[in-house]
């Protein structure tokens, strides 16, 4: 009897310290809609990776603003990246090419492959990147507002913890590092980020 009891009441503890289940990521499938559904304004809020050329960045991040927008053919996206790397603002440009065949984007700098990423499935004011081109895996998330739920926050901390990071292994950036929007006035001063 007091082996049952003792049973009873250690399986909630149990149960809640169980990890989550780990599905596999879910990339989307691009169709029609997925282009269009990417242009506009976003912000970088979070990511881990273990590649170290791309954790050395991450760990300097503590600001970024992005937007897409139509490139010079239907598969091409231009990139306006607005980024504060340790204490510099750095606005940057680039290109993504997006493929189609195996729903992939592709991002391009100064005509080279920077990476390659998959959009994973989740809400439409998300942008869940996993990239592929590299062996360590690397997870990003992004959204329309510089702040997401705690529902999406912790979606994407189960992916995370899936791929075998921990919370020390994720990386934020805040909105009071945020570097001026094009547009944007400050009362700092009027001088504008570098453009890399």
């Amino acid at each position: 009897m007091l082996a049952t009891l003792t049973l009873l009441l250690g399986l909630p503890l149990a149960l809640a310290t169980e990890p989550p289940t780990c599905a596999p990521l879910v990339p989307i499938t691009f169709d029609n809609t997925t282009v269009p559904r990417l242009l506009g304004q976003w912000f970088y809020i979070a990511g881990a990776t273990r590649y170290p050329p791309h954790l050395a960045e991450i760990k300097a991040l503590t600001f970024d603003a992005f937007s897409f927008f139509p490139g010079s053919h239907e598969d091409e996206l231009n990139i306006t990246e607005i980024m504060r790397l340790n204490e510099t603002c750095v606005v940057k440009n680039s290109k993504i090419q997006v493929l189609h065949q195996n729903s992939t984007l592709v991002h391009v700098d100064s005509n080279q492959v920077a990476s390659m990423a998959t959009l994973i499935q989740s809400d439409k004011d998300l942008l869940i990147l996993n990239e592929i081109n590299i062996d360590s895996p690397t997870l990003s998330l992004s959204a329309r507002t510089p702040n997401v739920s705690k529902e999406h926050m912790e979606e994407f901390k189960a992916h995370l913890h899936c791929l075998g990071f921990t919370e020390e292994d994720v990386f934020y950036t805040s909105r009071e590092d945020a570097c001026p929007l094009p547009g944007e006035k400050t009362d700092e001063d009027d001088t504008d980020p570098q453009l890399g």
